[in-house]
C-alpha cells in the first residue's frame, strides 16, 4: 500500500508498543520467532553497531492466518523465549502486532510510522527476505514508508542481491559504508550489511525436531 492507501483502523485496541522518543534511531525486526535464535541476536548487534541504534524491537507476529500453525509456538511462549535469548535493554519484545486488525508488515510499519513520526525508524530483515521482498504484499510502499537494512545471511549475498527487489530498488542503494547515515536518510534507502555469519534459521530449527514436516513462504 502506498502512503495515501495506509488503513485508517488498524483494530479495536490501542496496541500498546515500546517507548521511543523523537530523534531516536529505532530498528525493527519482525518475524514469528519461532523459535528465537543467535541469528537474529547476530543480525540485531550488526544493525545497532553499523546503524548507530538506540534500540531495536524485536515485533513477534501472531501468526499468519493463511498457514497451519501446527508448529507455531504460542505467543506468550516465544515472547518468553525471547526475552530469554535477548535480555538486553536494548532489545525490545513486543507482541503488540496481535491487537491490529491486520499483520502484514505494510500496514504494521504503516502504524508504527503514524505513532512515531518524529522517530528515525528503519526495517531490518536477513538477505534471504530480500530474495523474496517482491512478493510481499505492498512491498514497494515499505520501501517509500522507512529505510531498509538487509543484513547478510550465509548463502544468500548474490542470490538478495541478484534479486527483482533489489533490481528495482537499485537507484536508492546506499553503501555500506555511510550506513550509518540510513536512518535519518529520505527514503526509499536501503543498505547490505556485512558481519559475522551464523546458519542458524528457525526453519531449520524446527525441521529437526519435525522431519516431516514442509512449509510454504509466510505473506507478508
Amino acid at each position: 500500500m502506498s502512503r495515501k492507501s495506509a488503513p485508517v483502523r488498524f483494530g479495536s485496541i490501542k496496541p500498546r508498543m515500546p517507548l521511543a522518543y523523537p530523534g531516536q534511531r529505532i530498528g525493527l525486526l519482525g518475524g514469528s520467532f519461532n523459535p528465537p535464535h543467535a541469528a537474529h541476536r547476530l543480525i540485531t548487534a550488526i544493525a545497532r553497531r553499523k546503524l548507530g541504534l538506540d534500540a531495536v524491537w524485536w515485533i513477534v507476529t501472531p501468526g499468519n492466518p493463511l498457514k497451519s500453525h501446527t508448529e507455531l509456538l504460542p505467543l506468550d511462549e516465544r515472547q518468553r523465549m525471547c526475552r530469554e535469548l535477548a535480555p538486553s535493554p536494548k532489545i525490545k519484545i513486543t507482541t503488540f502486532e496481535k491487537d491490529l486488525s491486520s499483520t502484514f508488515t505494510a500496514a504494521t510499519l504503516a502504524y508504527i510510522k503514524r505513532r512515531h513520526p518524529n522517530v528515525h525508524l528503519v526495517w531490518l530483515m536477513g538477505a534471504d527476505n530480500l530474495a523474496t521482498f517482491d512478493c510481499w504484499q505492498d512491498w514497494q510502499s515499505i520501501a517509500e514508508e522507512m529505510p531498509l537494512a538487509i543484513v547478510d545471511r550465509p548463502g544468500w549475498h548474490l542470490k538478495s542481491l541478484a534479486s527483482r527487489a533489489a533490481q528495482k530498488l537499485r537507484r536508492s542503494y546506499v553503501p555500506e559504508q555511510k550506513a550509518l547515515l540510513l536512518p535519518t536518510m529520505q527514503t526509499p534507502a536501503w543498505t547490505f550489511l556485512t558481519g559475522p555469519l551464523s546458519p542458524l534459521s528457525s526453519t531449520e530449527i524446527r525441521a529437526r525436531k519435525f522431519p516431516f514436516v514442509t512449509e510454504t513462504p509466510k505473506p507478508r
